[in-house]
C-alpha cells in the first residue's frame, strides 16, 4: 500500500535544530567541523607545491573532508525526508558512531600521509602501509554499511503501513550507496587510477578509472532521494513507478561506467 506524501517544499526544509535527536545534532556538528577543516586545509595548501603522482598533496584530504561532511549531513536529512523517527532509537546512535569513527579514521590517515607527501592509497612501500590500506578498506565498508543499516531501520518502521514514493527513494538510495560503492570500492582498490590531474575539480580520467562509477555508488544517497522528490511533484499517481524506473536507470549508468573503466 502506498501512502500520500507531504509537499516537496515542506520536505526540502531543514529540520529545526531543537527537533533533532542528540545523534543527529552530533552528525550536523561533525559535518561542520569537517567543512572548517576543509577550509583551513585549502588555505594551507596554497603555500605547499608538493605533489603525489602529479596531484597536490592536499587534494585528496580535502576531497575526503568534503565527502565526510556531505555524508553526515545527508544522513540527517534523509531521516527527516522519510518522515522517520528512527533517529530517536538506539540503533541510530550506533549508526552515527559508525559514520564518525570510520570517516574520521580515513580523513586523519589520508591527511597525515598528505602532510608527509606520501600516498595513503595503494601504498605498498612496507608492511605498515599495506596493513593500513587494508584497514582503510574495512573502514570504507563500515561507512557505507551504515547506510544499509539505516535503510533497514526505516524499512522496519514503515513497511507495515506502506512506503511513500519518497520514503522508497530514501531506502533505495541508502541501499545502493552500500551495495554499489562497496563493489566499486573493491574494484578501485585493485585498479589504481592513472596518474595526473585529470578532469577539473573531480580529477577523474576518461580511461581506466573506476572513480566515476564509485562516485555514483557513494552519492546514490543524494541522487535517488532527489529523484523521489522530483517524482512526487511531477509524477502524479506514477510517482512510485518513476522512482523504480529512475533507480533502474541509475544502476544501468553505474554498470556502464564500471564496464567502461574495466574493459
Amino acid at each position: 500500500m502506498l501512502l500520500p506524501t507531504p509537499g516537496v517544499d515542506q520536505l526540502l526544509e531543514s529540520p529545526h535544530w531543537s527537533a533533532l535527536s542528540l545523534a543527529s545534532k552530533i552528525l550536523v556538528i561533525y559535518g561542520g567541523l569537517m567543512l572548517i577543516a576543509l577550509g583551513l586545509t585549502y588555505l594551507f595548501s596554497l603555500a605547499d607545491a608538493r605533489t603525489i603522482r602529479d596531484v597536490g598533496v592536499w587534494v585528496k584530504p580535502m576531497k575526503f573532508m568534503a565527502a565526510s561532511a556531505l555524508f553526515a549531513w545527508t544522513t540527517v536529512w534523509l531521516v527527516s525526508l522519510a518522515n522517520s523517527s528512527v533517529d530517536q532509537r538506539q540503533a541510530y546512535s550506533w549508526i552515527t558512531a559508525l559514520i564518525i569513527i570510520t570517516s574520521l579514521f580515513e580523513v586523519v590517515y589520508i591527511t597525515y600521509q598528505g602532510s608527509r607527501a606520501e600516498a595513503s592509497h595503494y601504498n605498498d612501500s612496507d608492511m605498515f602501509h599495506i596493513i593500513l590500506f587494508g584497514v582503510m578498506a574495512v573502514a570504507a565498508i563500515g561507512l557505507t554499511a551504515s547506510q544499509g543499516w539505516l535503510a533497514w531501520e526505516i524499512w522496519k518502521e514503515q513497511s507495515a503501513t506502506g512506503l511513500s514514493a519518497i520514503t522508497l527513494s530514501v531506502v533505495l538510495g541508502l541501499l545502493l550507496t552500500f551495495a554499489l560503492s562497496t563493489i566499486s570500492g573493491f574494484l578501485l582498490g585493485g585498479n589504481q587510477p592513472p596518474a595526473g590531474v585529470g578532469l577539473p575539480i573531480v580529477g577523474w580520467h576518461l580511461y581506466s578509472d573506476i572513480r566515476p562509477s564509485h562516485f555514483l555508488g557513494v552519492h546514490a544517497q543524494q541522487f535517488i532521494p532527489l529523484l523521489g522528490l522530483f517524482a512526487e511533484r511531477w509524477g502524479g499517481r506514477f510517482d512510485t513507478l518513476g522512482v523504480i524506473a529512475g533507480t533502474a536507470t541509475y544502476i544501468f549508468a553505474w554498470l556502464f561506467l564500471t564496464w567502461a573503466a574495466l574493459r
